[in-house]
């Protein structure tokens, strides 16, 4: 089984229209695992009332708001999830229908699986908040209009999906294309190296730090674009103050391991 852990914090609108999108999935064989990262109550009732006629289980998961520290709730979803592979999702992205079925497709033993994502504007992010539900066939109306107006950065991938090939792979680390939002390994391979590290707290590279510790122990990365593209709704940039010093702590691992 997939375990989806999909984190979040004080957006339960977004996150209203990431769990209707996970609904409509054509592969069902699949978990939710809800890692809050310290949501006022807004986002429990939504959570709650959705939980009541959602075709998938949904555990939530929440800790105390302390600042940002998205390793820490990740690690508990990791230790929760009953499957044994597990996609990272974020509550600001819609899915696809094939979302689930594309990553399990492009699954495979020794790999983890870097995604891909769509970008929204804010005017289009905006419209889709006033939605009453999700319909991914109501999005795709107009969608080449949708691109020349510059509601979305991409519109080929959401069109053309490429199935799994050695094209794929990474030959060596990268910091390049690696999203949170959308990313998937064996949940074997994150116990193997304790999952994120702990002591990255505040915004940035947390999730370079994971994939690089994975390729490390020698899990291959694979590219997941052209077939798991997800829809990341505009919001105003994070607080950016440890970004910095995460990247700092991520090449001093990098450098550590190459001597």
């Amino acid at each position: 089984m997939i375990s989806i852990l999909l984190a979040t914090y004080n957006w339960p609108q977004a996150l209203k229209l990431c769990l209707e999108s996970l609904a409509t999935q054509t592969d069902k064989n699949f978990e939710i695992i809800i890692a809050d990262d310290g949501s006022a109550e807004s986002t429990r009732h939504l959570i709650e009332a959705i939980k009541a006629t959602h075709p998938i289980s949904i555990t939530h998961l929440w800790q105390e708001d302390q600042g940002f520290r998205k390793t820490k709730i990740l690690n508990r979803a990791i230790a929760a999830a009953h499957g044994d592979y597990l996609v990272f999702l974020d509550g600001d992205c819609i899915v696809q229908p094939d979302f689930v079925a594309r990553h399990r497709q492009l699954a495979q033993k020794g790999y983890l699986v870097t995604g891909s994502r769509v970008l929204l504007n804010d005017i289009l992010t905006e419209e889709l908040l006033t939605w009453a539900h999700w319909s991914f066939q109501i999005f795709c109306t107009g969608l080449l209009s949708k691109r020349l107006s510059g509601g979305i950065n991409k519109y080929w991938p959401l069109k053309i999906k490429i199935g799994n090939g050695s094209w794929r792979d990474y030959q060596k680390f990268v910091w390049r294309r690696i999203k949170g939002c959308n990313m998937a390994c064996w949940k074997a391979d994150a116990e193997a190296i304790t999952g994120f590290d702990e002591t990255m707290t505040g915004w940035g590279h947390e999730d370079a730090d994971f994939v690089f510790r994975l390729q490390h122990h020698g899990i291959r990365r694979k590219s997941g674009s052209w077939s798991t593209e997800v829809l990341h709704l505009f919001h105003k940039i994070h607080d950016q103050r440890n970004a910095a010093e995460n990247a700092r702590r991520v090449r001093e691992k990098i450098l550590a391991k190459a001597l």
